[in-house]
């Protein structure tokens, strides 16, 4: 890795990919928050450009792109946090070149500019039950055995071993985070969108929410507020010299969707039942994720208790709901 300017003024540059998204945006407010300068990357495929805070500058560009490598290289972010992605999983299996296009190749052109522009530190957005697939233990720890199922689940254990190589090669200091089910306040309920903000928007439309198969399928659903926690924990500097590490960010507990239905529909003051339709073809039947290494090692408190965490949720939705049109 490049040596840093010595003259370079002090105060930390914070570059995000996918931070006009759900989960890049309350990243990017949150180094804002902490005194760093943000620079945001999105091409606004599925972010929005008002998602991105007030203090934040915002380059339109696609990862894969010249012009992102070139941002990378003129800026010298002292830490890359990368949540850009393709995030589709049936999208991956339908395109899986598309799918590494994006998630891999892009990923490393950006490692690549990151890599001659000196930055020190990478934290990127991986995944957690797409990585381990068909768990042999619940909640499935970091030491279990990866068998990712899609092309997506495939791309983002690729790239995690592309980190550690940096790591190695290059002294780069790496973390992946393997996300659990991610929700919370600005969730985009369309596209490849979480249930949680699906069936919100549904409800508040007053429309009936629909339950593929029979609703027993569980996640681990995690407030986006406990993957900002992680992402700043993670972008601490280290006393020791540069690491890699994988963690895990989640709760530990699974939630079937009808018990999670029941809890939406609860915080909203609604006696709604749902409808249930046909099974969506090979979904996972049951994930959850041990956090308790990035509690331990992050210095993490205990993640947002989920009917706390839904309950932020359904305010933040009934409120958009509630607001103008144009507001």
């Amino acid at each position: 890795m490049e040596a840093r300017d010595p003259d370079r003024p002090a105060g930390r540059t914070v570059l995000i990919t996918g931070g006009a998204g759900f989960i890049g945006s309350h990243l990017a407010e949150a180094f804002l928050a902490a005194g760093d300068r943000v620079l945001v990357v999105d091409d606004l495929s599925s972010g929005r450009e008002e998602n991105v805070p007030v203090g934040a500058a915002l380059e339109v560009l696609d990862v894969r792109s010249p012009a992102a490598a070139d941002l990378v290289e003129r800026t010298r972010p002292d830490l890359l946090v990368h949540q850009a992605a393709q995030m589709d999983v049936r999208r991956s299996v339908a395109d899986p070149a598309f799918d590494a296009d994006v998630n891999v190749r892009g990923t490393l052109v950006l490692l690549e500019a990151a890599r001659r522009a000196g930055t020190p530190r990478v934290v990127f957005a991986s995944t957690g039950g797409a990585i381990y697939g068909e768990q042999e233990v619940y909640p499935a720890s970091e030491e279990h055995q990866p068998r990712p199922l899609s092309p997506y689940g495939v791309a983002k254990l690729a790239v995690e071993r592309y980190l550690y190589y940096y790591h190695r090669e290059h002294g780069v200091d790496a973390t992946c985070l393997r996300y659990a089910n991610v929700y919370g306040e600005r969730q985009s309920p369309h596209g490849e969108a979480g249930v949680v903000a699906i069936f919100l928007d549904r409800l508040l439309a007053g429309g009936t929410a629909t339950i593929h198969g029979d609703g027993l399928q569980t996640r681990d659903y995690v407030h986006v507020s406990d993957v900002v926690r992680a992402n700043l924990a993670a972008a601490r500097d280290a006393a020791d010299g540069p690491r890699f590490r994988v963690y895990n960010v989640g709760t530990g507990v699974e939630t079937s969707v009808v018990e999670l239905y029941r809890r939406i529909a609860e915080a909203l003051g609604l006696d709604r039942p749902a409808e249930y339709g046909p099974a969506k073809p090979g979904e996972q039947r049951r994930s959850s994720v041990d956090p308790s290494r990035a509690r331990s090692e992050l210095r993490l408190p205990e993640p947002l208790p989920l009917a706390e965490g839904l309950a932020r949720t359904a305010a933040w939705f009934g409120a958009r709901a509630a607001a103008p049109a144009g507001a």
